[in-house]
């Protein structure tokens, strides 16, 4: 028998009548998670990540670095085999999510998904301990992914990995950027970072799907023609191989895509994010 004060099977308080326990058990496994509980997830993986040694944030953002450079070349790869005809580029950019997805699935670090992962720990309770853990997770796997994609367009350009035709695709897609302004390419890196700072929140809040929730979200970055600064230093560092484009503009784009992405997801999505939860909390 259970003592005073236990409630074994009690049925919720504005139950149904015509409903059985099991039947309210099955409702609660179907209803949507509430924001508390998807921030409360969110905050706990952004923990662990600021535990986590110097060299695996390293090594796993040297991996996503090099992973992601596969958008580019599925990108170009669809624009090469596809013929020219109406809907040709909308297709095509299904390709750039193949990277996203080898790199998100894959567990690997990106800079743009720790935006809110890391963040919303320290707006929880801010303390210097936990600002320097995020300074210096962003600044391991920022430099990871940006050596990452240093290595793998030089591989792709120098060493002739893809054949001729498909690098000369690759380099067109790259080249697209280089018809934004400055403005345009910090603005339109704002979006991005809002986008791909939403997965980590909508994952936590599904028990599956995670291949859909990546692939269409990244697939409205490129159908938008937006600015990813990882992705975008891929393609940037591809011209700067090819000879197209000299250090000072590569750094200048990946620099206005970064600041872009930052105010994206931290500035914009992590704090809504976390204010619609914080009179909950």
């Amino acid at each position: 028998m259970p003592s005073h004060g236990q409630h074994v099977g009690r049925m919720p308080d504005d139950a149904q009548p015509g409903l059985t326990h099991g039947d309210h058990k099955e409702v609660e496994e179907l209803s949507a998670p509430r924001a508390p509980i998807i921030y409360e997830v969110v905050r706990r993986q952004g923990e662990e990540e600021l535990d986590r040694p110097d060299g695996s944030l390293f090594w796993s953002g040297l991996a996503a670095g090099i992973t992601i450079m596969a958008s580019v070349i599925a990108q170009a790869a669809l624009r090469h085999r596809l013929p020219d005809v109406p809907g040709r580029e909308v297709i095509a950019c299904f390709g750039y999510s193949i990277g996203f997805l080898m790199v998100i699935l894959g567990r690997m670090q990106l800079f743009t998904e720790q935006t809110i992962v890391t963040v919303l720990p320290v707006m929880a309770q801010p303390t210097w301990r936990k600002l320097w853990g995020t300074a210096r997770l962003w600044a391991i796997v920022f430099v990871a992914n940006m050596l990452g994609t240093l290595v793998a367009a030089g591989i792709n350009v120098k060493l002739r990995v893809v054949i001729g035709t498909l690098l000369a695709a690759m380099l067109e897609v790259a080249g697209r950027a280089l018809d934004k302004t400055p403005l345009e390419l910090l603005m339109q890196a704002i979006p991005a970072g809002f986008i791909i700072a939403s997965i980590a929140w909508i994952r936590a809040a599904l028990s599956n799907g995670e291949f859909w929730i990546v692939l269409a979200l990244t697939y409205t970055i490129a159908i938008g023609e937006f600015t990813h600064v990882v992705a975008g230093a891929a393609e940037t560092f591809l011209l700067l191989f090819a000879g197209q484009i000299g250090p000072a503009q590569a750094a200048t784009t990946v620099g206005l895509a970064l600041i872009g992405n930052i105010i994206g997801g931290t500035g914009l999505f992590a704090l809504l994010a976390y204010a619609q939860v914080r009179q909950e909390l």
